[in-house]
């Protein structure tokens, strides 16, 4: 079973080898690894052709403008020739090398159509300190109308569903990758499966992860998303799942100061 790894880039120096390190590290092999570059100006290129010979094929990539993040990643869905996609962002990497050995496990039940885990925040200073780890034990499907879904970095599912469902809705500004999951898993209702697995370490200071201006962004395309899809909810509704959040992260700096 191939897995198809996308990873949008755009002046990612900065980081593009932690990524590509982790994806070369993974115990599972049958995988392909697609870098999707929206036209970098830095050495991003330049680090992707250093490491292209260390995949033995299985790394193709192009540099093209294009309309952000989403336009990307729908690029590298559309050329992925893997029975399962998952998304790396390059800012990002995978927490441990056995993660796509997880992946494949789970989607050899033909009757699983994606698998999601756990992932966790770093300070970009000091990537062994976890500031913030995010499970998705507790998620249900019903609970999207609150504004919850599955960790998206730590998101396979398998290509023939994308090809049925559709991918990224480039008209959302940070909200596309939650119209996509309730388009899937709320309205089409495929079948997931939570695997215990923290899947990706993941950098603060993302667009959806930090300031005021993104979290009303966030709310208005979650608005949004409910209506293009027929799907009743409210800011009231929203509003549930920032107090949960609070708790979540009260919870985790008490357990961090104890030691647990």
């Amino acid at each position: 079973m191939k897995i198809s790894i996308v990873t949008a880039t755009f002046n990612s120096s900065a980081t593009l080898r932690d990524t590509i390190k982790s994806v070369l590290g993974q115990t599972y092999r049958d995988f392909e690894h697609l870098i999707i570059d929206g036209g970098s100006k830095d050495d991003t290129l330049d680090i992707v052709r250093e490491y292209e010979p260390q995949y033995g094929g299985r790394l193709r990539w192009i540099s093209e403008r294009d309309r952000g993040i989403y336009d990307a990643m729908n690029k590298g869905i559309a050329m992925a020739t893997g029975d399962v996609v998952g998304i790396l962002n390059s800012d990002d990497f995978y927490t441990s090398d056995t993660v796509l050995q997880a992946v494949a496990d789970a989607m050899r039940e033909q009757s699983v159509d994606a698998v999601y885990g756990d992932i966790h925040y770093v300070n970009e200073h000091d990537l062994s300190h976890c500031t913030r780890y995010y499970s998705s034990a507790g998620f249900r499907r019903w609970k999207m109308r609150l504004g919850w879904m599955p960790a998206h970095p730590s998101f396979y599912c398998r290509k023939k569903i994308y090809e049925r469902y559709g991918t990224f809705d480039i008209s959302f500004k940070i909200g596309a990758d939650f119209e996509n999951l309730l388009r899937l898993i709320y309205v089409n209702r495929i079948n997931t499966r939570y695997l215990p697995v923290d899947f990706v370490t993941m950098r603060s200071g993302g667009a959806s992860t930090s300031g005021l201006k993104s979290h009303r962004q966030i709310l208005s395309d979650h608005l949004r998303a409910y209506r293009k899809n027929g799907i009743r909810s409210n800011v009231l509704l929203e509003s549930l799942r920032y107090a949960a959040k609070v708790g979540e992260i009260a919870t985790f700096r008490t357990k961090s100061a104890l030691g647990l």
